[in-house]
């Protein structure tokens, strides 16, 4: 059974969503999901892993550059192909997220998917391929040294990439995470906007791993100070979190870097103080400029650009879709055995004593 999501269990999150409240309201973005889930409470190895692919440019017959921004709040993590984003502001391809001893090989896959999803120019030049592979650790509740993520597996992520509606929760690479010591995972929303006249959405999507119970907060609400039981973690927070926040407002690269840095904003919200052991990583993408990749485009090239002085809804827009998507996250996730130590269960969120404290501080819609 599907769980609802905050705005239809009445959490009054601000703005005006899309039509899925997902990334993929963002025009032309996709999202495959690959789950991996085997092992019982008493069989090994117990694996609960998977791999998320978003594909900014999904359909085209063509390689292009995707204008993008990093930031690391915490860098106790990794995000590859981030060298080259700092340096050029674009990447070409697919961004995947998985769990941290499984970089490697979602990489080589995704570098086989771009391969052969753009064969006419990977056969004809020396064009090379760098996609962005982000992680978190999902040692608490799967076998992640049993290396169990495949080629396959990051093939069917990429291939299965489609728009619509996003699952979350206990799903792709989000399947091991937990979030404030609640089972977490994958969690998306969007925000639609004005800019100058014109309709624009900005989409996110969290890979949400982070946190300890007693920082949680919800729309304001200490909600951690309340829910006290099924802890897991006696003095630091064993986990991470991934951003990934695209867009279609036209932006260049140094804008997308000042987007991405709003995400420490946006996952601050839910209490995070972003821990030494976390890596807080986030990325911010623009389907906007659609041009040739720029080893075949002409010397000139015509860019259109938002102006940096209208830019303060667009970081409301930013910090909202990520805070609500953090919630979204755990609000559909589901009760998870641990592996590591053994013999515990990772709660989800109980909805009934969510709204129960939220009503108390009258923060109910």
């Amino acid at each position: 059974m599907t769980k609802l999501r905050g705005r239809a269990l009445g959490l009054p999150f601000p703005g005006e969503t899309g039509a899925h409240n997902a990334i993929t309201d963002v025009p032309g973005v996709g999202v495959g999901l690959a789950t991996l889930v085997s092992g019982g409470p008493a069989a090994k190895p117990q694996v609960r892993t998977g791999v998320t692919a978003i594909l900014p440019r999904l359909g085209d017959a063509e390689p292009r550059p995707v204008w993008a921004g990093f930031h690391q709040l915490n860098g106790n993590g990794e995000m590859t192909g981030t060298h080259w984003i700092e340096d050029g502001g674009y990447f070409i391809g697919p961004i995947c997220i998985t769990n941290t001893h499984s970089v490697g090989m979602v990489h080589h896959a995704a570098v086989r998917w771009t391969i052969d999803t753009y064969a006419p120019q990977w056969n004809s030049g020396h064009v090379w391929a760098m996609p962005v592979v982000a992680e978190t650790y999902d040692g608490v509740l799967s076998d992640i040294n049993g290396l169990h993520v495949t080629e396959a597996l990051a093939r069917e992520a990429l291939d299965n990439a489609r728009s619509g509606p996003v699952a979350e929760g206990n799903v792709g690479g989000g399947t091991g995470m937990i979030a404030y010591e609640f089972k977490g995972g994958t969690g998306t929303s969007s925000r639609k906007l004005e800019v100058d006249g014109k309709s624009y959405t900005v989409g996110a999507l969290v890979q949400a791993n982070h946190g300890r119970r007693d920082w949680l907060t919800v729309l304001g609400v200490p909600v951690g100070k309340h829910l006290v039981e099924d802890t897991l973690f006696d003095k630091r927070e064993q986990g991470s979190i991934i951003v990934v926040v695209g867009t279609d407002l036209p932006m260049l690269p140094h804008q997308l870097r000042r987007m991405a840095k709003r995400a420490s904003i946006g996952i601050g919200r839910g209490g995070t103080v972003g821990g030494n052991g976390s890596g807080d990583i986030f990325l911010a993408f623009s389907t906007a400029n659609r041009m040739s990749m720029l080893d075949f485009a002409p010397g000139h090239l015509a860019f259109e650009a938002i102006n940096d002085d209208i830019f303060d809804p667009i970081y409301q827009a930013t910090v909202e879709a990520i805070e609500e998507s953090v919630v979204n996250a755990m609000l559909a996730a589901e009760d998870t055995p641990t592996v590591k130590p053994s013999g515990y269960v990772c709660r989800a969120i109980d909805h009934g004593r969510l709204v129960e404290v939220m009503r108390r501080y009258k923060r109910m819609g």
